[in-house]
């Protein structure tokens, strides 16, 4: 019984195989509803993450600092005006309101204190504004611009822009919870504009960014994926000449679609922004699954073939291939489990579902559904057929010079890989037309970043951030850090004792320093916390017992390697300067996803290093020759190692989720090689056909179909670098560029290293059909 043989009830009784493989989704699908959108960051780090357990661990001891922040600029220019104070009033007593707020911070409800009498007194910096007299407004104003806790932070240098922070404390209860304060913020935006419509108001802060990141990936679902969709059915439909296969082919994608879903929802997988990517990896192996099957029985219906009798050849000539193809691109996905990214082994683990799905539909309902349309047998494409001999006698009579010169190519290009740096900019993820990015980038110029590296930083004992050796070490490290030129602004207890000790002494600027008594310092930490109101304690800056504060450094929009440097310096001016007991570990979002990029490539290379062997072993066996099976790396790896290094010519940097790229592209490399190899081997085992000759048989029997489904595929692709979202752009085009070298890789490489280092034809038994 050959494998052919157990296609023949399918073939026979179509109907039964397409309402076997219709009800077998409907099952997988019913599971989409159990599928969560996710775009918590905390979701890309593992539990045994050391950055995460640090980030936790001080969330943990502090209040935490996921953050909406309200950047309001008056088109006047004049914050401390009457009007414009009256607003921040109002926006800030309105943003308490938000879902899941703890604490609200502005320029109006900043707690000053001075001197009144013997007593401390501590109270808003503005209270009443609308009955202000100038004088007072003038106070207030330079009060603000000379309060290091205020400036650079909460009000711009030139008193042109502020803020209002909200800190938000998610319960981690519902996943919708980040969309209900994201709608409640916009909300609150449009209000205050309608208020007063001489405001720009930006949203930005921690929040606003996740929430970016979902409706970039979404958005892209919902309007750019439908289109690439739709691009490669016209494709497909023009190069098949057959709208009725390609309303197959897209079936097969849907029902794949659908079920791969559907089973990552049983399995209780989250979708997340780099998961969104599943239905695209296992659209492009259905693709080319179908278009290898469809390529043969079309052409075999035009030499008059009978319906069954043309699937049947068809099926016989590419189960071999498609089957390998299949097993190869899941080992790739499944390597995707290497990386450090839970969502980058969901991604796999997805994705290597897919494809086993893709398998079956393309090997059981594609050719039941066949044999039910009225598919005619479509005119003979003369041109495409002409232009596959000629390329194979080009191919053939320069041999020679094709191997020196693409051997040159590839060499030059993949010299060129080591000029990609690994780095990410955050912000610039998105196009300068996101609303996110004119945020962050009106905030980081005009007042306050987004990005940040925190410390816990210990004290010797319980209530020694009250002692004045420690307060002398950490203002030396706020001070080193004020002197960085990626810093905007750091947050430290000195600030607060300072201004504590100067208003003591009846507020003599002389006392604007550090207490010289561990005592005294005690004391007027202590009258100044029972003289704040609700909200706005000292818990977002010293711990319960008073062992340790919290110092928060903001950045500027700086890349993942910029810091990762300022982090390193940071750690080796801790380890000169301060006493054991006062080091610290930098901690934060920003430093988690800098340091997760760079630990994560090293694992995906050990990955990708496991996967190639595995494959080569697996196309060794399936060849029957090692000399082959290690002949099938070349043409694997090189359109990877082209295409990255075309990207370090011209681009340079690949971020964490451009890491992708290569499991995305890998079904259809793998698919180009093995179907090529396949056919000449069936050519010079089966056929006893010469090198030459071989080679002729494989570009007439599987070009088209390698034409085609780059041809589809690159231009589908293509959609996606119109994405405002620098994630799918970038991956749209690295992966076209890719898809398009792996044809040119197997057309003119893979032809010449055949014919000078592949088998003769006697070199093993023909027991066994390589394809």
């Amino acid at each position: 019984m050959t494998g052919t043989d157990l296609f023949e009830p399918i073939l026979c009784r179509p109907w039964r195989a397409i309402l076997a493989s219709l009800l077998g989704i409907v099952l997988l699908g019913a599971g989409i509803p159990r599928l969560t959108f996710s775009n918590d960051y905390r979701m890309f780090f593992g539990e045994d993450n050391v950055h995460l357990r640090a980030f936790e661990q001080l969330q943990n001891t502090y209040t935490k600092d996921d953050t909406v922040l309200f950047v309001v600029a008056p088109r006047d220019g004049r914050v401390f005006s009457r009007r414009v104070l009256d607003d921040l009033v109002w926006l800030t007593e309105q943003a308490w309101q938000t879902p899941y707020s703890i604490r609200v911070d502005s320029i109006t409800n900043f707690q000053h204190t001075e001197a009144e009498g013997d007593d401390l007194r501590v109270a808003d910096l503005v209270e009443a504004p609308a009955g202000m007299v100038d004088a007072e407004l003038a106070r207030v104003r330079q009060i603000a611009l000379t309060e290091p806790l205020l400036r650079n932070r909460l009000i711009s240098p030139d008193a042109r822009v502020t803020g209002v922070n909200v800190t938000i404390q998610l319960p981690g209860e519902a996943v919708d919870e980040p969309v209900e304060v994201m709608r409640f913020a916009r909300e609150l935006k449009a209000r205050l504009l309608a208020r007063d419509p001489d405001l720009e108001v930006y949203l930005t802060g921690v929040l606003p960014l996740n929430a970016a990141f979902a409706e970039a990936s979404q958005h892209d679902m919902k309007t750019l994926y439908p289109a690439m969709f739709a691009v490669i059915m016209v494709v497909l439909a023009l190069m098949l000449r057959s709208l009725v296969s390609m309303l197959a082919v897209m079936g097969v994608i849907a029902l794949t679609v659908i079920g791969t879903l559907g089973a990552a929802g049983w399995l209780d997988f989250k979708l997340s922004p780099p998961t969104v990517s599943v239905p695209i990896m296992v659209m492009t192996l259905a693709v080319a699954d179908c278009v290898h099957i469809l390529v043969n029985f079309l052409h075999e219906r035009h030499e008059g073939v009978e319906r069954r009798e043309a699937m049947r050849q068809s099926l016989r000539i590419n189960l071999a291939p498609v089957f390998l193809t299949t097993l190869t691109t899941a080992i790739g996905y499944l390597s995707l489990n290497f990386s450090k990214v839970p969502p980058f082994r969901d991604l796999g683990n997805m994705a290597a579902m897919g494809v086993g799905i893709a398998l079956v539909l393309a090997l059981v309902f594609l050719p039941a559904v066949m044999q039910l349309l009225p598919v005619r047998a479509a005119r003979q494409d003369a041109a495409s057929s002409r232009l596959m001999e000629r390329l194979a006698d080009f191919v053939i009579a320069r041999r020679q010079a094709l191997f020196w010169g693409m051997s040159l190519v590839v060499v030059v290009l993949v010299a060129q890989v080591p000029r990609n740096e690994l780095n990410d900019e955050f912000v610039k993820y998105f196009d300068e037309s996101i609303p996110f990015r004119q945020a962050a980038e009106f905030a980081t110029e005009h007042l306050t970043g987004i990005y940040r590296i925190q410390y816990s930083v210990p004290a010797r004992d319980e209530g020694g951030v009250a002692d004045p050796d420690y307060l002398r070490h950490l203002e030396a490290f706020a001070q080193w850090y004020r002197q960085q030129p990626e810093v905007l602004h750091v947050n430290v207890l000195t600030d607060t004792m300072k201004r504590l000790n100067k208003s003591m002494h009846g507020d003599d600027p002389a006392r604007y320093r550090l207490p010289d008594r561990r005592d005294l310092a005690a004391q007027y930490l202590l009258l100044y916390e029972f003289s704040l109101p609700f909200g706005l304690d000292l818990n977002n800056q010293i711990n319960v017992r008073k062992s340790a504060s919290r110092m928060t450094v903001t950045l500027r929009n700086v890349s993942s390697n910029e810091l990762l440097a300022l982090e390193r310096r940071a750690a080796e001016w801790m380890r000169d300067n301060l006493p054991a007991h006062m080091q610290a570990v930098g901690s934060s979002p920003a430093v988690m996803f800098s340091h997760i990029g760079a630990t994560n490539i090293r694992f995906m290379l050990e990955g990708t290093v496991v996967a190639l062997v595995l494959i080569s072993l697996i196309l060794v066996g399936a060849f029957r020759s090692l000399r082959l099976g290690l002949l099938s790396l070349v043409p694997n790896m090189v359109p990877m190692g082209m295409a990255f290094g075309v990207w370090g010519l011209f681009v340079g940097q690949v971020g964490l989720a451009m890491s992708v790229v290569s499991g995305m592209t890998l079904g259809i490399v793998v698919d180009d090689t093995v179907h090529f190899m396949s056919k000449y081997l069936r050519a010079r085992r089966e056929q006893g056909l010469d090198g030459p000759a071989a080679v002729r048989y494989a570009f007439s029997t599987v070009g088209k179909a390698l034409w085609v489904t780059t041809l589809g595929l690159a231009l589908g692709f293509m959609v996606l670098a119109f994405s405002g979202f620098e994630l799918n752009s970038g991956m749209g085009i690295l992966t076209t560029l890719t898809i398009v070298l792996a044809l040119v890789a197997d057309f003119l490489y893979l032809p010449v290293l055949l014919l000078k280092f592949g088998d003769s034809p006697d070199a093993t038994p023909h027991t066994v059909d390589p394809a």
